[in-house]
């Protein structure tokens, strides 16, 4: 596994990297991180897919680099890496693959703590320690809070859950404010990301201090009035004895899959969540438990079907036929009872 030092020098090397950053709040803190303190790159979310594969390389090309930068994608195809003809540097947190020809650092490999990657870009940086936090507490993980509080006593949170972090405390609504400007199609995302490289404190943002911030704020605003309407929806579908809730909606180009089964997950936490997203003919599924180890019970429950799934222990997501989800839906609790 290659070091973060060792990862600064090569960045430090570079002229022209382009920057692959997966679509939730810990890919994109981890990139912006990274671009602010490098000052230089070309950046690329990664949206709808856990894969980083072979389609991107003419990304690649269009750009040419001279290193390529992966940050928070579980999978990367080796087709994808084949076809690239310089320096690709993989920073990840996702349970280990075997890929040749790449600099992977991934804690995982060493028996160190899964921490988000938006933290091993602060400890590689040791810079913009509110943009780490803000990552890092929106993939649940308090890991740079004792900092974050010295640091900003007037955003300061008590709190040891990241649940009530996130849904109670102003820092919640900075993570808010990340997940909302990733819900356009891509250009319109790289936009906004460009947007929030000039952002130069959390106050700017809370207090809409600027103009920069005036943009980012009506996206927030916009993205929320579509949020509340599905959640309402969803929380009116969480009645019942089952441990196994679901809600799938569509909601054309825009999702609020992974938001959804979090928040749905707060208010009902003795459930085991899925929230999917039904797109020509299949459902994009978010689960999520309290105490209930997901991928093996996922596994064993897409046996034979149309599907995958796959993640962290208690945050998943997955990809199913609509014809299959009700069977899917039916052994995971099934497979509780046993």
């Amino acid at each position: 596994m290659i070091s973060l030092s060792k990862i600064k020098l090569i960045i430090k090397k570079s002229e022209n990297p382009l920057i692959f950053f997966d679509d939730d709040p810990d890919g994109l803190c981890s990139y912006l991180q990274i671009k602010k303190y490098f000052n230089k790159g070309s950046g690329c979310v990664i949206k709808s897919s856990p894969t980083l594969d072979e389609s991107y390389a003419k990304k690649v090309e269009e750009y040419s680099p001279d290193l390529v930068i992966i940050l928070d994608k579980p999978i990367l195809s080796q087709e994808f890496v084949d076809r690239v003809n310089v320096p690709i540097i993989w920073i990840d947190h996702h349970p280990p693959v075997v890929i040749k020809g790449v600099h992977y650092f991934n804690p995982l490999l060493k028996n160190e703590e899964p921490f988000p990657v938006s933290y091993w870009c602060y400890r590689l940086t040791k810079k913009f320690l509110w943009i780490g936090t803000v990552g890092s507490v929106a993939d649940f993980s308090l890991v740079t809070m004792k900092k974050f509080n010295k640091k900003f006593p007037d955003l300061k949170s008590e709190y040891d859950d990241p649940a009530k972090i996130l849904y109670n405390t102003k820092l919640g609504r900075l993570v808010d404010i990340f997940f909302s400007i990733l819900k356009d199609p891509h250009y319109k995302v790289m936009q906004y990301v460009n947007l929030l490289e000039k952002i130069d404190s959390p106050d700017e943002l809370l207090e809409n201090t600027s103009k920069y911030s005036n943009e980012i704020i009506n996206i927030y605003e916009r993205m929320k009035r579509k949020y509340d309407a599905i959640l309402e929806k969803a929380v009116s579908e969480m009645n019942g004895d089952s441990r196994v809730a679901s809600f799938l909606y569509s909601a054309g180009r825009i999702s609020f899959t992974p938001e959804l089964s979090t928040n749905l997950l707060y208010m009902f936490p003795s459930k085991i969540i899925i929230v999917g997203r039904v797109t020509d003919g299949r459902v994009k599924m978010s689960l999520r438990s309290k105490n209930v180890k997901l991928p093996e019970l996922i596994n064993k429950s897409m046996d034979g079907l149309d599907g995958y799934g796959g993640g962290h222990d208690y945050a998943c997501g997955g990809n199913i036929s609509q014809s299959d989800f009700s069977e899917f839906k039916s052994r995971l609790e099934t497979y509780l009872k046993n």
